[in-house]
């Protein structure tokens, strides 16, 4: 399943209770209230069980974590650089 799709379904699932038909992959987690710094938390736990990456304390930012977007282009960052030397 497409990674978008997978954050999506957990969104939608454990903050909207199954009532995300009209949650765009753009739209503000936080600024919307789907999300609070708890959910930020709790989606960060979600992607490092679901796609086995580390979240570090600096990821913890909007960039990273505000919009379904802006999820998965962070877990594609992340793999994309796992095991590589910095």
């Amino acid at each position: 399943m497409d990674r978008a799709l997978l954050i999506r379904a957990y969104v939608v699932d454990n903050f909207l209770l199954g009532e995300g038909d009209d949650l765009s992959d753009t739209q503000s987690l936080l600024q919307s209230g789907v999300a609070d710094s708890t959910g930020v938390m709790e989606l960060a736990m979600f992607v490092e069980k679901t796609f086995g990456i580390h979240v570090n304390d600096e990821d913890y930012i909007p960039e990273n974590f505000d919009t379904i977007r802006n999820i998965a282009a962070f877990v594609e960052r992340k793999l994309g650089t796992q095991g590589t030397v910095s």
